[in-house]
């Protein structure tokens, strides 16, 4: 069935989960297959992908990392050499049992994540402490193959990168994976408008394998939080498990240690839910597939407003900026105004024959749906303009964030201030059996032990225990 254009879309505060796949629809970032949780990535969709792929490339090869590509399937005889890598997999592996015509004796996992096969490849090429660190980076696919999916946010495949690095010593790993949690952050400011709450995850919700996993966590429209991205220490385990070794400095054979680390396409979903309103996307300018939007009107009788709708056009081009010049006399400008806020195009620049006789034109900004009238002479101010379009939406969305950040002694206040949304900040002890009992009596999760907490004494109110430590907890996707 042809999508019809121009549709309203269901509010977001009245129905959260229609309003998001309307949009992610609507605005053609994705469609679905046949194959559930297997999705098309539209044009428009894997452009904003590609703008935060080669915003984190550029910082990956900055300090000093290389891509690779590794295969998608991993014998399962390999996979299962690391105990707890394995236990935390399993359910969502989708498995080869035959190939052509034969059954295969060692089935065939497609990846759910790569650990094990850069321990395979690492295991022959590391020998000495010379050939360390091997810092290297993976862009694929991956599939998880998860009961309940959502585009981007949870499907049975998805994009991302996976950072998989081994190091001489266990404080060099570590620098590595709080380092690259750093970088995620600062995509976050810079690029995607979100501000992220960092920290650690706790023993219960750290990556299977991993000794430490730090986390980044952004707080919906909706106020559920979502793991953003993640970075991990796993010192020596996988080392031992394949036996990578290294003749060390003072002559000993020793072990490396390992990070890894990794963002996706979930990043996509990330930018719909907190930037996102009634009318459709609102996207950053530094992952906008079109920055700016020239509509021309009465072109077609009107040659001043031809010629000068492609001057501006090409000036903005020459500036670096993805500019899209929409001269097509097939459609209504109304109908062009609605499909670009649809889309969440950052500027809308509107040419008219009688607004050009005063030396002006029309800018809209779709992040406060603002329109006024600039002067022709400050079209060079746009490259600017856009900067300070990205300052206000991470501005706006901190402000949220910062709105709903509560802190709880007691369960009484935990379960009042859990009512409206974000995060909710208690005592931490460290037990597990703490943590399932919050799951169960508030169906919410802990988020993440921020780093930057206050040294102060607290009472976790599930056990009773005294500690200095606070946990954020919150329902998430």
């Amino acid at each position: 069935m042809a999508q019809i254009k121009n549709e309203s879309i269901t509010p977001r505060d009245v129905d959260f989960a229609k309003w998001y796949t309307e949009i992610c629809r609507k605005a053609e970032l994705m469609d679905y297959t046949s194959m559930k949780g297997f999705i098309i990535y539209r044009p428009y969709g894997f452009a904003i992908w590609e703008n935060i792929k080669k915003y984190l490339d550029e910082k990956f090869k900055e300090t000093g990392h290389e891509n690779v590509y590794l295969p998608m399937v991993i014998k399962e005889s390999l996979f299962n050499k690391e105990k707890e890598h394995v236990e935390g997999f399993a359910p969502e592996t989708l498995i080869v049992t035959i190939g052509g015509k034969d059954k295969l004796d060692d089935p065939l996992i497609v990846r759910p994540t790569s650990e094990v096969l850069f321990c395979e490849h690492y295991a022959k090429i590391i020998n000495s402490y010379r050939d360390l660190p091997k810092l290297y980076n993976q862009w694929c696919s991956v599939v998880r193959y998860e009961k309940t999916t959502r585009p981007f946010l949870r499907g049975s495949e998805f994009l991302w990168q996976e950072g998989h690095t081994m190091h001489r010593t266990k404080e060099e790993a570590k620098e590595e994976a709080i380092k690259m949690l750093n970088i995620y952050d600062k995509l976050g400011k810079d690029v995607l408008a979100i501000p992220f709450i960092k920290g650690q995850k706790t023993e219960k919700e750290k990556f299977a394998g991993a000794l430490e996993t730090y986390t980044i966590e952004a707080l919906m429209h909706d106020g559920q939080s979502l793991q953003a991205g993640t970075t991990h220490f796993f010192g020596d385990s996988f080392a031992r498990a394949f036996d990578i070794s290294f003749l060390d400095k003072d002559g000993t054979r020793k072990h490396p240690h390992q990070s890894s680390w990794g963002v996706s396409t979930r990043l996509i979903g990330a930018i719909i839910m907190v930037h996102g309103d009634d009318n459709g996307l609102v996207l950053p300018p530094p992952v906008a597939p079109i920055q700016v939007v020239i509509v021309p009107i009465r072109a077609d009788i009107d040659e001043n407003v031809r010629a000068t709708s492609k001057t501006i056009y090409e000036n903005l081009k020459s500036k670096g900026l993805r500019v899209k010049l929409d001269d097509d006399t097939s459609r209504s400008p109304g109908w062009k105004f609605a499909e670009y806020e649809m889309k969440g195009v950052p500027i809308r620049l509107e040419i008219g024959p009688r607004d050009l006789k005063e030396n002006k034109l029309l800018m809209a900004t779709r992040y406060n749906d603002e329109k006024k009238f600039i002067s022709l002479d400050d079209i060079d101010n746009i490259p600017s303009i856009l900067d300070d379009i990205t300052k206000k939406m991470y501005d706006k969305a901190k402000k949220f964030l910062e709105e709903h950040i509560h802190f709880a002694k007691t369960l009484e206040q935990f379960e009042e201030m859990i009512k409206n949304g974000g995060y909710v900040a208690i005592p931490y002890c460290g037990e597990e059996a703490c943590e399932k009992k919050m799951k169960e009596l508030y169906q919410v999760t802990a988020r993440a032990i921020p780093f930057d907490q206050k040294d102060e004494e607290g009472i976790c109110p599930i056990c009773g225990k005294k500690t200095h430590r606070i946990v954020y907890y919150a329902r998430a996707y």
